[in-house]
């Protein structure tokens, strides 16, 4: 016999519920609420004791300041079976879910393969999430949780992780994914690619799920093999859902000029007009780039990011080359950071977070990248390299390149290397075109936000 029910169970495509998120494990309830802030996805679930009335609990970015109460209301089931409540929990939202999927057997349009893949990044960790909507899915059948990599979750203590992460127990993100997958139908896969931090690995798992269903629910998708050739800044549902209004085109230009002994540097940058509806604004017209640093790589570099992202861009610098190529692509990378810092504004608005493929030569890469205001970088990049320069460009300063332009950008940015290229310039043109198309959607405006910020916390200032 069960100890404990749901209720106020919601998932509202979006749409906000006027519910709270209220399991008694305080850090669950922070989880569940990344759909709220990047599935879009209206939820709410209370869990109470068999005929307890219990009111009270944590809406999202509601601006319900007294939310739970106390520390002692959330986690109030802290010491009973968690395994329950998660299973509940999960099951409960699934079932809320599943009235939301496209089937692949009756959705009208049919949804784009049936399966998503996103990845998010945070500063210490990488999660990938696969969603598939099952092949019994109409029948009321199918789904599970296919592959569950994410312990341990963190390092400490070593080859362990932690067992808990605030009062929830880590083995049950399992439990709660795995009747999640049952009750909503969808094939469900979640794998850490990196992940020191236990807190952030569940983290980014809940987040890359969210973005994952977003995806999913609007047809469109951050796959591997996606073709860029013709891709449109669309959601696939024909234009904004009812109930979504325009968002703030934001800043969208950036502009910085910086002279010193070492380098004289122009940058002007200004971002695609695209929005995420059934119209990609000028996302179609060919970008203005002009890129003279005196270092051809660089140019390269920048120029193929600058047309993958749909932005048009102007760089010119004299730099000291006679003394080495580090102060002019240092500089040149720090201004094009702070100007594409200048043209996101406060990211109020902007699609955020997202993942793309590039290649160049042989090889591929792989590029995650979070708007977040907290600069980050990690990258498995020119590990097997025995060359010294690509071109005409220290292969030491590709590597401080990528780093000044993600930091002064404020850019969490996750970089994989898929496959090696023959050179290391490949290697480096091939993340540029990964970066690029990674960045024109992540700066993209969605318009359901309504000029809102893309988090839990309402804010990326702080």
């Amino acid at each position: 016999m069960t100890k404990f029910a749901v209720t106020n169970v919601s998932c509202l495509n979006a749409s906000k519920s006027p519910h709270p998120i209220s399991t008694g494990i305080g850090y669950l309830d922070h989880m569940i609420d990344q759909l709220n802030s990047h599935a879009q996805v209206g939820v709410s679930v209370t869990v109470v004791v068999d005929g307890e009335d219990v009111e009270g609990g944590n809406n999202g970015d509601d601006g319900n300041d007294d939310q739970l109460h106390s520390n002692e209301f959330a986690n109030r089931y802290a010491n009973e079976d968690q395994s329950e409540i998660t299973s509940l929990v999960g099951s409960a939202l699934g079932g809320r879910l599943r009235s939301l999927l496209p089937s692949p057997t009756n959705a009208t349009p049919p949804p784009s393969r049936g399966i998503s893949r996103f990845r998010c990044p945070l500063d210490e960790a990488l999660v990938e999430c696969n969603l598939a909507t099952a092949s019994t899915f109409a029948s009321g059948g199918g789904g599970g949780l296919v592959d569950f990599a994410l312990p341990p979750y963190g390092i400490y203590p070593p080859d362990v992780g932690r067992g808990k992460v605030g009062t929830l127990e880590t083995a049950h993100v399992r439990t709660f994914f795995a009747s999640l997958a049952r009750s909503s139908g969808l094939e469900v896969s979640l794998r850490k690619i990196r992940g020191e931090n236990g807190h952030h690995v569940i983290e980014s798992a809940f987040k890359a799920f969210s973005r994952a269903l977003r995806n999913l629910l609007d047809g469109t998708d951050a796959y591997y093999d996606y073709d860029p050739v013709g891709y449109e800044l669309a959601w696939g549902t024909g234009g904004v859902p009812p109930g979504g209004c325009a968002g703030t085109m934001e800043q969208r230009t950036g502009r910085v000029e910086r002279s010193t002994k070492e380098t004289s540097i122009s940058v002007r940058v200004r971002l695609s007009d695209g929005i995420l509806s059934g119209d990609d604004g000028d996302a179609a017209e060919d970008p203005t780039v002009v890129v003279d640093t005196g270092i051809k790589t660089l140019d390269l570099f920048v120029s193929s990011l600058a047309r993958e992202a749909c932005a048009s861009v102007d760089v010119k610098c004299t730099g000291d080359l006679f003394v080495d190529d580090h102060h002019t692509s240092e500089d040149v990378s720090i201004a094009l950071g702070q100007a594409l810092d200048e043209a996101f504004g406060t990211r109020a608005g902007l699609n955020r977070m997202w993942c793309a493929v590039g290649a160049y030569g042989t090889a591929e890469v792989e590029v995650t990248m979070d708007l977040s205001n907290r600069p980050h970088i990690i990258h498995d990049l020119f590990k097997s390299t025995t060359e010294e320069y690509a071109g005409d460009l220290s292969v030491e300063m590709l590597v401080h390149a990528l780093e000044s332009l993600a930091t002064n950008s404020k850019s969490t940015v996750h970089i994989v290397e898929r496959r090696v290229g023959n050179c290391a310039l490949e290697t480096f043109i091939a993340t540029a075109v990964a970066y690029g198309r990674a960045l024109r959607m992540c700066g993209a405006v969605d318009p359901r936000r309504a000029g809102k910020t893309a988090s839990s916390k309402g804010t990326l200032s702080v």
